[in-house]
C-alpha cells in the first residue's frame, strides 16, 4: 500500500498547483481572444517595429493553457511526474510571455511573476509531498 507523507510545507505544492490551474485559465482566455480577433499587432518600441501574428500566438497560448490546467490538476493530486512537468511548463509559459512584452507589458510581467512563483514553490518545497511505498 502506498501512503503519502506530508510535511508542513506541502501547502506550497498545493499553492503551486492552484496557481498553475489559474495561470492555465488565463492562458486559455488569452488564446481564445487571440483566435477570435486574429489581427496583427504593430508595436513600436525603442524605434523598432514589431509585428505579431495573433492567430498563431493564440493557438500556442491556448495549447499551453490547457497543458497548464492538466498538469496543475495532477500536481494537486500529488503525482510525482507532475512536479517536473510543472516546472518545465511554467518556465515555458514565462518564455512565451516574454514574446508578448512589447504588446502587453503589464500583463506579461504579472504572468511571468506568477510562473516564477510556481517554479519556486515546486523547486523549494516539492519534495515535501512524496509517496512512500
Amino acid at each position: 500500500m502506498s501512503t503519502t507523507r506530508q510535511t508542513g510545507w506541502t501547502s506550497w505544492t498545493r499553492f503551486a498547483a492552484v496557481f498553475l490551474i489559474v495561470s492555465g485559465i488565463f492562458s486559455v482566455v488569452e488564446g481564445i481572444v487571440g483566435l477570435i480577433s486574429p489581427d496583427a499587432y504593430f508595436v513600436v518600441a525603442h524605434g523598432r517595429l514589431f509585428l505579431f501574428d495573433i492567430s498563431g500566438w493564440g493557438w500556442w497560448t491556448l495549447v499551453l493553457g490547457i497543458l497548464l490546467i492538466i498538469i496543475g490538476v495532477f500536481l494537486y493530486i500529488g503525482t510525482l511526474w507532475a512536479r517536473a512537468a510543472a516546472v518545465i511548463i511554467a518556465a515555458l509559459s514565462a518564455i512565451v510571455q516574454l514574446l508578448l512584452i512589447p504588446a502587453q507589458p503589464w500583463w506579461s510581467m504579472v504572468v511571468i511573476a506568477v510562473d516564477l512563483l510556481i517554479i519556486f514553490a515546486i523547486a523549494a518545497h516539492g519534495r515535501d509531498q512524496r509517496s512512500d511505498s
